[in-house]
């Protein structure tokens, strides 16, 4: 019997692509194959599509199951594949009575009227070093050129003891840093009692998981970041100082077209703020190239803001037009220039990543094993530590030695 999940987008598809295996080999499934599909870009979308009918050729008499995003905005679009076997929207596929033999071949509920709380924290982590765990799902806001609400659904939040109550067994099986994640991760709690916030919820795990040595959180939105957040960053040593930060772009008028919440001076102001707090802090972000109407000007703004805000890992994404969204219908910035603007971003991430490298050299770092000799430090930096026989798990403190092309080079000290 097996149970094959082929993951395309972000962290949330690839965590709860665990569930969806555990769940379909609780149904009784065999030989199956389950394609979690991404609907941030239309370029994903033919990737996945791509995907499933190569996997047709390769296991013809495999079931093949369509979820996620993109299957959840267009159900009927996938079902007319003449290789696709079954379609479960984002919050069917994770009921385990929806991978049984002779459940509905198309499933997909209105995701817009979910409101259970979200919650599907994930298994499957053991003998690892890292675990993810959901604390939120869905999102509120109507960014111009995203249409994932669509496909999660309404912003909702795991209850604080829930998330306690994972995070202790994650613990106890020898998991050593946990990261919190979710759609939109700095909306956590507006829909539960009482309304705390992500900072709140953050302080309060931290003070009933004493055992926990590392906590990340994953990408945050500049213009919901709460006072408990920034305390945590000046007094939590076990929240590593490492900030992913969703900007998307450093031109005003371009983040108002895209109907995003903070300008490019609020994005500085919370660099600096969290440097004031915390001055070895490293920031990353998510920046889009070639949005509509984006001018060479308002490029060179974005491109600019790397280094105003001491950018070390970037996420870029060339921007493609999703159909359904505003940005969609707005004028295009043509594919040629697109594709230029992301590789002189991704240039300018690689730039700073090469200088941090540099100038880490000599300094203390710990690492958290996640491989034979090789892991992350507490600023997210890769890390290969020379000569170093320990477990993945193990938390190791090195010195870095030299600065590699692609990682910090370290000795166990």
């Amino acid at each position: 019997m097996t149970v094959d999940v082929v993951t395309f987008g972000c962290r949330l598809n690839a965590y709860e692509a665990t569930v969806m295996r555990a769940n379909a080999a609780a149904a009784g499934v065999a030989d199956t194959i389950i394609v979690n599909t991404c609907a941030v870009t239309a370029e994903a979308e033919r990737q996945a599509r791509q995907a499933v009918r190569r996997l047709r050729r390769e296991r013809p008499d495999s079931q093949i199951v369509v979820t996620g995003c993109a299957a959840q905005i267009a159900p009927d679009r996938w079902a007319a594949m003449p290789e696709v076997d079954r379609v479960l929207g984002n919050a069917d596929k994770l009921r385990p009575d929806a991978f049984a033999p002779g459940a509905p071949a198309l499933a997909v509920s209105d995701i817009m009227q979910v409101r259970e709380t979200a919650g599907h924290l994930v298994e499957g982590f053991d003998g690892r070093a890292r675990a993810f765990v959901e604390v939120q799902q869905g999102c509120d806001h109507r960014c111009t050129f995203c249409i994932i609400p669509y496909g999660r659904g309404p912003s909702r939040s795991v209850p604080v003891g829930a998330i306690v109550e994972r995070v202790r067994t994650l613990v106890a099986g020898g998991i050593r840093e946990v990261v919190l994640t979710g759609v939109d991760l700095t909306a956590y709690g507006a829909d539960l009692p009482g309304r705390p916030t992500l900072g709140q919820m953050t302080r309060r795990l931290l003070a009933l998981v004493p055992e926990l040595p590392r906590l990340r959180l994953s990408s945050l939105d500049p213009a919901e970041m709460d006072e408990d957040i920034f305390r945590l960053i000046a007094d939590e040593p076990r929240l590593m100082p490492h900030l992913h930060l969703s900007l998307q772009a450093g031109d005003d008028l371009v983040l108002k077209r895209m109907k995003r919440r903070h300008s490019r001076a609020t994005a500085v102001a919370v660099a600096e703020r969290a440097r004031r707090l915390r001055p070895d802090i490293v920031l990353g972000a998510d920046l889009i190239a070639g949005f509509p109407t984006e001018d060479a000007a308002m490029f060179a703004n974005t491109l600019a803001h790397v280094g105003e805000m001491g950018l070390t890992w970037l996420h870029v994404f060339p921007y493609s037009p999703r159909p359904g969204t505003p940005a969609a219908r707005m004028p295009q910035v043509p594919g040629p220039a697109v594709r230029e603007r992301a590789a002189r971003l991704r240039q300018a991430g690689a730039a700073a990543a090469a200088a941090y490298f540099v100038r880490r050299v000599g300094s203390a770092a710990s690492v958290l094993v996640e491989a034979a000799g090789r892991g992350h430090d507490a600023h997210f930096a890769p890390v290969l530590i020379q000569g170093l026989d320990a477990p993945a798990g193990r938390v190791v403190d090195a010195r870095v030695t030299a600065a590699g092309p692609d990682a910090l080079i370290a000795v166990a000290a």
